[in-house]
């Protein structure tokens, strides 16, 4: 979808939230379920619906936690109290019905943990203006993704001409941004593709200079305190953003900024319209007088800028040769020898553009977990992965017993913009556009360092490296029928895809 934007500055401007991701609770009266319901009430941004899934989640996780505690208190008594037989069949009845329903709410919430959708989002600010959505921290829906704890992906859409309060974050993040460091103010006007890092504690603010078109950023936070939890500090504001000025004694205020108290009541207690709001056209203009002029086309949901920078703050992605490219799809890579900040977060990032009814590997990275970020199109991605398998092989363990190698379960998800998806290190994947669109993918490779991507088919596929002894050794057939299926395909990584679409479905069994 291309973008006709001129946008000034560009990052997240995140609220509060305190809720991790409680499965949550029991009596009204219980201190804990009150005091959760109370901050899930007294949320800033959440609406009622919000509030009551909050609440809800506050009741189920005490529920459960009871249930816990009584169940165990049973258990140990069981032994000496219980009278006869039957009282210790019903206490172990009764366990095994417990951890039996345990282990079908854990297969059903962790059916596939590496795909997210709309309903794994946040909304942190929501205003007639514009909203930021944040994705849930990774490990919270399943620790196979504790490696990436630290890392959340954020989601900013503005309306024409609006213009995101100034704050500043406690976690480092990207792409584009005005910044104000020290004594100075930094305006950059970028291009599409540009990478640009947002240090920590760095103030910013975000103006969409556009007529007409919406403006459409994604992010990736590392937070550099608590992993996965990060703030937003809003030093503008009044009432709602809430200036974090408001926090000190007056006293202190009017010692500080040597005025009087009427004054500073009124200075932060004007605004009330949130943090992202509409800024009129003469305020546009005058800042686009201030920040330089121009504006350059491009592709959701890159940041269109006009004006250069040097090559250390950022790094164009499209200016680059494709890493791959042939009719069925395209490939653009930045590491650290393109564009040095990306050394500290050990990142590669990338855009695929998959050409309609094609595909992308299979493939698997040595070190590097990829989050991958839908910009456009449709399509679905398929993974193989052993630790979902493995679960369902504890269910099962009399049958598994002769079997030495793993249970590989197929993980999928049906791709649209906005979702995303994970392949840790070692998982074979492969995605798949639809016939009907071109699949654009955003994605941030974690611990890229000496990480090598081992195509499975293909030109130069990993097989093809084997010994002729090895492959017969591993298929337990002669080498040349290895050879005539993994020499068969003549292009690298981009493929023509499958004649029919899979069944639609978030996993199956292979």
């Amino acid at each position: 979808m291309d973008l006709k934007g001129r946008v000034l500055v560009v990052c997240l401007l995140l609220s509060a939230f305190f809720l991790s991701a409680f499965a949550v609770a029991v009596a009204l009266e219980d201190p804990e379920l009150k005091q959760c319901k109370h901050q899930c009430k007294h949320q800033r941004g959440f609406d009622e619906w919000q509030k009551q899934q909050c609440e809800r989640k506050c009741e189920d996780y005490i529920k459960q936690k009871r249930e816990q505690e009584d169940q165990r208190r049973r258990w140990e008594g069981g032994g000496g109290g219980g009278g006869g037989g039957e009282g210790g069949s019903f206490y172990i009845r009764e366990r095994e019905e417990f951890e039996g329903r345990g282990q079908q709410q854990q297969q059903q919430g962790d059916e596939n943990p590496y795909f997210f959708e709309d309903q794994h989002f946040e909304t942190r600010v929501q205003t007639e203006e514009g909203r930021v959505q944040v994705l849930q921290k990774f490990n919270e829906r399943s620790d196979l993704l504790r490696g990436i704890e630290n890392f959340r992906v954020g989601f900013l859409v503005t309306e024409p001409h609006a213009f995101v309060a100034p704050t500043h974050l406690d976690a480092d993040c990207r792409p584009t941004i005005t910044l104000v460091r020290e004594e100075k103010k930094e305006s950059h006007n970028l291009e599409r593709g540009d990478l640009f890092r947002i240090p920590a504690g760095t103030p910013f603010y975000i103006l969409n200079r556009d007529d007409n078109e919406r403006l459409h950023i994604v992010q990736l936070l590392k937070a550099v305190s608590t992993p996965g939890e990060y703030e937003a500090f809003h030093s503008a504001g009044g009432q709602d953003p809430e200036s974090f000025f408001k926090a000190f004694s007056p006293e202190v205020l009017q010692a500080a900024f040597k005025t009087d108290r009427n004054k500073l009541d009124r200075l932060f207690g004007q605004q009330t319209r949130g943090s992202i709001i509409r800024a009129s056209k003469e305020q546009v203009q005058r800042m686009s007088q201030q920040h330089g002029h121009g504006g350059s086309e491009g592709i959701w949901p890159l940041p269109f800028h006009g004006g250069e920078l040097t090559s250390k703050d950022s790094f164009n992605l499209f200016k680059k040769h494709p890493s791959q490219e042939n009719k069925f799809g395209r490939l653009f890579e930045a590491d650290f020898k393109d564009f040095k900040q990306l050394q500290e977060f050990d990142l590669l990032v990338s855009f695929a553009n998959i050409t309609r009814g094609a595909m992308e590997g299979p493939f698997f990275n040595s070190r590097a977990t990829k989050i991958s970020v839908v910009l456009d199109g449709e399509g679905h991605f398929e993974m193989a992965c052993p630790h979902v398998g493995k679960q369902r092989q504890h269910s099962g363990r009399s049958q598994q017993r002769q079997k030495s190698s793993p249970t590989y379960q197929k993980m999928r998800g049906d791709l649209r913009r906005g979702a995303v998806f994970v392949a840790p290190a070692g998982h074979p994947v492969t995605t798949i556009a639809s016939r009907n669109n071109n699949l654009q993918l955003l994605c941030f490779e974690v611990n890229a360092r000496d990480n090598i991507m081992f195509p499975l088919v293909g030109k130069n596929n990993v097989v093809s490296q084997f010994d002729r002894q090895a492959k017969e050794l591993s298929f337990d057939v002669p080498a040349s029928e290895v050879e005539s299926i993994f020499n068969n395909q003549k292009d690298e990584l981009f493929f023509e895809g499958p004649n029919e679409q899979p069944q639609h479905g978030l996993m199956h069994e292979s």
